[in-house]
């Protein structure tokens, strides 16, 4: 994509940069993204792919970015638990995005914490989307989160990782654009075609096994291609589910809609998909096991509880090995949660979380802040509420030759 550094910077820009911009950082945090299934993932209609997916509380990608001390970028971890490969995926990220704008200038990067990779999270676009933004917000570049992302080559199937950094939410893509004839290097990011606010008192069971790992890369493609085609019959079940149920549910229709269509989903595609992954719906033996318990526990009638409030929407996101289960309410998550541990399908090696939905997307805490940011975050803020993406600003940190600690973003 061209890109024009001339036509992204303000009068006020230019005024700020310089002394104060070398002591400026810029924090970002990116939430973690569910892959909930293709719609068509053979392209039957000449399309191929289009997305389900939706983004949750936690966990997160969050990190940091100022000016480097030295004459040489900077890319450190601010957790022992940040994996060395995510530490140099950054630092490719941030030569390229220097590369492709234009600003060269030295910058350090502190990793604070990520996404486990390959786990079903969308932690390569998440980290890629947060490198990105930070690295525009520092610079003051208004660049297009899709064109970060084709940048940093992330997007290529699913867009619903990069709406999920913008927005959050549930959310629908129609599939990768082909590309422009007039620049077939150029890759056009997937369109959003619905975007809904998921209702606050749901929650979503992330299941994770540390002792598996989902394909990605060469592994994903080659899978892929050794797959038969979804037959047209299935992607138009899948549509249907969708359209149907997942959205009209999560619209006000109620929850047993959105749970019984998102698990018709999941086992259209499991069984489509099992043969890449070891003949199974669930990637981790450990998590199927577990989400099957709790799917047929939670549609047996409770004290207490609503009809329209029984079922759960189980699955595996992406190649996994990440599973969920979408639960109703914290209570419900929490009673199936320890009725499976009292009944011994919770295997100790798994990893248990209960957490929100999450209808904004990725935050971004600048100090100092530019006062056209400043302006601009309180004008969205009236104009949108809650679900747009949150410009916040933080006490000043404590200068060093990588960012300070970065504040606690939570929602």
């Amino acid at each position: 994509m061209e890109f024009d550094p001339s036509t992204t910077t303000t009068t006020q820009d230019s005024a700020w940069a310089g002394a104060g911009q070398a002591q400026r950082t810029v924090w970002v945090e990116a939430p973690a993204r569910l892959h909930l299934g293709f719609l068509d993932p053979a392209g039957s209609l000449g399309r191929p792919f289009g997305s389900l997916g939706l983004t949750v509380s936690a966990p997160v990608t969050r990190l940091g970015i100022t000016a480097a001390s030295g004459a040489v970028n900077q890319v450190s971890a601010g957790a022992p638990q940040v994996p060395a490969e995510d530490l140099q995926r950054a630092e490719r990220h941030l030569a390229e995005l220097q590369r492709r704008s234009g600003r060269p200038q030295p910058l350090a990067l502190q990793l604070d914490c990520t996404l486990a990779p390959h786990a079903g999270l969308g932690s390569g676009t998440q980290l890629a989307l947060a490198v990105g933004r930070a690295f525009a917000c520092w610079h003051g570049l208004e660049v297009p989160t899709a064109t970060l992302a084709a940048w940093l080559g992330r997007g290529l199937r699913s867009g619903v990782g990069i709406a999920g950094f913008d927005q959050g939410g549930l959310l629908l893509d129609g599939g990768p654009l082909p590309a422009d004839p007039l620049h077939p290097q150029d890759t056009r990011p997937a369109p959003l075609l619905a975007r809904l606010p998921l209702p606050p008192a749901w929650r979503v069971l992330l299941v994770g096994d540390p002792l598996c790992r989902g394909l990605s890369g060469s592994a994903e493609r080659s899978a892929l291609a050794a797959l038969a085609p979804l037959p047209q019959s299935a992607a138009a079940a899948i549509c249907h589910e969708t359209l149907m149920r997942v959205l009209p549910g999560a619209a006000g229709a109620g929850f047993a809609a959105t749970a019984e269509g998102l698990t018709r989903i999941q086992t259209i595609l499991g069984e489509h998909f099992g043969p890449a992954q070891g003949g199974d719906v669930f990637v981790s033996p450990a998590v199927g096991r577990l989400l099957r318990w709790i799917g047929e526990q939670a549609r047996r009638p409770a004290a207490g509880l609503a009809t329209s409030d029984l079922g759960a929407g189980i699955g595996q996101s992406s190649w996994g090995p990440s599973g969920f289960a979408l639960l109703p309410s914290a209570q419900r998550a929490q009673q199936l949660l320890d009725a499976a541990r009292a009944a011994g399908v919770v295997d100790p090696a798994l990893t248990l979380r209960i957490a929100e939905p999450l209808n904004r997307g990725a935050r971004v805490i600048e100090h100092p802040p530019r006062r056209a940011d400043a302006a601009a975050a309180q004008e969205s803020s009236a104009r949108h509420g809650s679900d747009e993406a949150k410009v916040d600003h933080w006490p000043p940190p404590q200068r060093s030759h990588a960012p300070a600690r970065s504040p606690q973003l939570g929602r």
